[in-house]
């Protein structure tokens, strides 16, 4: 039986995984461990995980998380105490975001749907901006400096962009790389270099270079003209929240952090963040836990539940009567896990 570790984390969290546990049992046969790590073990313990968190995450098959960050937690203390550093031990170096417009969801573009918006991001998970080199001096004073320098490396880039170049040629064959090459004439143009190694091997696949400001303009307008993209942790991360809000919303975002080689349990999440503001009152939308849970199964080999549970989820939002309401609706948590339970069962 796959050993799942659980993280629900803070705030929503804690009341979506339960939900995203649910449904996932009803199809697959998982022993879910739920370790407590999060703000709450903090505000107790100072730490967001135990000391030896990561060693105890190797022994299991992957990883599934709700979300963290409370209020009184300084959000780079939770970051930098929990997710980081689950990526970049566990070598979590690429995380995939599907942007799918669903059916019933009524997104922001108007004349736009499910078939024009249906786009796959890649994203280097490791390091660039998010890499943590860096540090202050004078603090406090008039003179006070910070230093942010994003680290770039050719076996990171490569491991991605190859990784993408995969992705693409089981798809539409055609691959988009986002960059900054005409203002960051480093690391971005050892990216663009990178990609055109890369795409050497893969002759089949179309490959074009967008800079980020264009991409996000091309997201928006001519969204059918994308459909496989990679790009950097900030770009990448970037980007696809503005995929969400194309897609209908946060609460439908779902994302895996993968170690290509297997040597690691890989992450699986909801990207929606802990939502203070609507945490306990029931009403956060469980579909973006669900459909990272069924992005989790794929991963584990279990592509006919997976399935299973994305069709159930397509039905719960073109049916309609059962949404929260982020989605237009007045259905509780509850209320659309059944729903989404429904479905898959029937």
């Amino acid at each position: 039986m796959r050993q799942i570790a659980v993280i629900a984390g803070d705030g929503i969290g804690k009341e979506v995984i339960p939900a995203g546990i649910r449904v996932l049992s009803s199809v697959c046969d998982l022993e879910f461990h739920e370790l407590g790590w999060g703000s709450d073990l903090y505000l107790r313990t100072g730490a967001m995980m135990p000391e030896d968190g990561l060693q105890v995450l190797e022994d299991f098959d992957a990883i599934y998380l709700g979300a963290v960050g409370v209020p009184e937690v300084p959000d780079h203390v939770t970051l930098w105490g929990l997710l980081l550093p689950i990526r970049k031990t566990l070598e979590l170096s690429v995380n995939v975001r599907p942007v799918n417009l669903l059916r019933g969801v009524r997104g922001p573009l108007a004349g736009r749907g499910p078939d024009d918006i249906d786009m796959l991001f890649i994203r280097e998970n490791t390091e660039g901006e998010y890499s943590g080199a860096g540090g202050r001096v004078h603090t406090g004073t008039p003179l006070e400096v910070a230093v942010e320098v994003p680290v770039f490396t050719r076996a990171a880039i490569e491991r991605t962009v190859r990784y993408a170049f995969d992705r693409a040629r089981e798809r539409s064959g055609s691959l988009t790389s986002v960059t900054k090459s005409n203002a960051s004439r480093y690391t971005y143009v050892l990216w663009d270099e990178v990609v055109e190694d890369v795409h050497q091997e893969y002759a089949d696949v179309v490959m074009d270079r967008v800079l980020v400001d264009a991409m996000a303009a091309r997201m928006v307008l001519r969204p059918d003209t994308v459909d496989v993209v990679v790009g950097s942790n900030l770009f990448a991360d970037i980007l696809t929240d503005l995929g969400a809000a194309l897609q209908g919303g946060l609460g439908l975002a779902a994302s895996g952090n993968i170690d290509p080689t297997g040597r690691h349990p890989s992450l699986f999440e909801p990207v929606h963040g802990s939502a203070p503001d609507i945490a306990g009152k029931g009403v956060a939308n469980p579909m973006g836990a669900i459909l990272s849970g069924a992005m989790m199964l794929r991963h584990l080999g279990e592509l006919s539940a997976a399935q299973r549970i994305e069709a159930a989820v397509e039905q719960v939002t073109e049916r309609g009567d059962a949404l929260t309401a982020d989605l237009g609706g007045t259905a509780s948590t509850a209320e659309v896990t059944d729903a989404v339970m429904a479905a898959v069962a029937a």
